[in-house]
């Protein structure tokens, strides 16, 4: 591909406000949210036109549209395999023992600080905060009316809780398509979140423990917890043992084991389980793993909160990743992101530029398209170069993804995430805003980290299992 063509900034500007309009439009005018697949073909279309007419030939095209498949092939690999662990986790009694013994930890005098908690344990082990906020969110929701805390407050603990675990657990979509998006490994990707994330969840929890001073001294009624309790009991095998394969999983991590054969290795150990301690046979092992688990309790809160899981259910976003990096790649490839950048080189010329345009970047696409996975996508590949150049590591880029990305979609009303927590939790989005902590203080640590140089990964900073720049990686010496 020459690199002397290349699109006027008119031309790339106008893809990107194509993209814009094409995401208002699929959300405010045509009103279907989940039709993301074919708008951004018609993006991808639109822009390969753009390109072909600012002097590239198909085939160029195409490579972009190929180097874009090849980013997301090995996180899309990782995804498929997260949908076959849920389903075989839920049978082998792992992710409902992790229930079980997080909503054990239930306590009058500290109602909220619980229910964040509870939620950041489920939202981990399930890898989805919808369905932690569809389940324990409603469960606490009717919990905390009974105390006399208002909705707003509960409903907030609740979103705190299950968008720490949309961030951080390696089950997560999110989780999972920003590290692909960013080039990070999975692992990394994690253990970066950490350092933003970590004190982020911290000061929301002793904030909803002072919040939830002034409701101590009520009395739960633990009924709708009893009734998750007893169905989870009398319908699976609840005990340490089958919280071997999530050690697994962490001890894998640590080693930097690959992030798709700890993924197998987990999976292959909860089928095992499954079947030694549930008696499932390996044909049941195999549908579940491949179609998901339907729980049949007869508890609607139980079978709600475990009938999932599945290879195919993961094929949704598996979909999603695949054209939205085709698309990023065409932009990529035919220098679109190049050109925009140079406008903005300004404020992206140094880190606590950089940091900064990309969050604010993240949460202006949250806005305007209505969607967290857009919000990762597109500032995400649009800055890929900028952090190549400072030379950072790709779990700065990822990390900064969803910092701003995955913890502020919930507080947009007209967002997927909003409408859905709206309609879950009974609550709107601008009565509970205030009080989802997590939300606000990740993004302004990120911006502070940026500020003061913490955590700005350089290579040769840290063992990173990849970079942007691997040609140059041994030179530990470089500033």
């Amino acid at each position: 591909m020459s690199d002397n063509k290349r699109p006027s900034f008119a031309a790339a500007a106008f893809v990107i406000f194509f993209l814009c309009f094409a995401m208002y439009a699929q959300i405010f005018i045509i009103g279907e949210d989940w039709i993301t697949h074919i708008t951004l073909i018609v993006v991808a279309v639109v822009a390969s036109i753009v390109a072909i007419l600012s002097g590239f030939t198909y085939d160029e095209v195409q490579e972009g549209i190929l180097y874009g498949c090849k980013i997301a092939m090995l996180p899309m690999l990782i995804l498929m395999m997260v949908g076959v662990l849920v389903g075989s986790w839920i049978p082998a009694g792992t992710i409902p023992t992790l229930i079980y013994y997080g909503l054990s930890f239930i306590s009058p005098s500290v109602f909220l600080l619980t229910v964040a908690i509870v939620c950041m344990v489920a939202s981990v082990a399930t890898g989805s905060s919808w369905t932690t906020g569809a389940t324990f969110g409603v469960a606490f929701m009717g919990i905390g009316l009974g105390l006399g805390i208002p909705g707003a407050m509960t409903a907030g603990a609740v979103i705190s809780g299950s968008i720490f675990g949309d961030k951080m657990s390696p089950l997560s979509d999110s989780t999972n398509l920003a590290a692909g998006v960013a080039e990070a490994d999975l692992f990394d990707h994690i253990r970066s979140m950490f350092y933003t994330t970590g004190p982020a969840a911290l000061i929301s929890l002793v904030l909803y423990a002072i919040l939830g001073m002034r409701f101590a001294g009520g009395e739960i009624d633990t009924a709708q917890i009893d009734v998750i309790l007893n169905g989870l009991s009398e319908n699976f095998f609840i005990s340490p043992i089958t919280l071997i394969p999530p050690i697994v999983v962490v001890i894998l991590a640590v080693k930097r084991m690959s992030g798709l054969a700890v993924m197998m290795i987990a999976a292959i150990l909860g089928g095992i389980f499954a079947i030694a301690f549930q008696g499932y046979s390996v044909g049941d092992v195999a549908n579940f793993m491949n179609y998901g688990f339907t729980s049949a309790t007869g508890i609607e809160e139980v079978d709600s909160l475990l009938s999932r899981g599945g290879l195919q259910s993961m094929m949704w976003t598996i979909s999603l990743g695949f054209i939205a990096l085709s698309m990023g790649g065409i932009l990529e490839k035919t220098k679109v992101l190049e050109v925009l950048l140079e406008r903005i080189g300004g404020l992206v010329s140094t880190t606590r530029g950089l940091i900064t345009t990309h969050v604010v970047s993240a949460i202006a696409v949250n806005i305007f398209s209505a969607s967290q996975y857009m919000a990762i996508l597109i500032p995400s590949r649009m800055f890929v170069p900028a952090y190549k150049k400072q030379r950072l590591l790709p779990q700065v880029n990822s990390r900064t993804s969803e910092d701003s990305g995955t913890v502020v979609s919930p507080l947009v009303p007209w967002g997927l995430c909003g409408v859905f927590f709206t309609g879950a939790l009974g609550v709107p989005t601008m009565e509970y805003f205030p009080y989802v902590f997590l939300s606000f203080i990740t993004p302004v640590i990120a911006v502070v980290y940026s500020f003061i140089g913490f955590a700005m990964f350089k290579e040769g900073d840290i063992k990173s299992v990849k970079t942007y720049n691997p040609v140059k990686e041994p030179a530990m010496s470089e500033e």
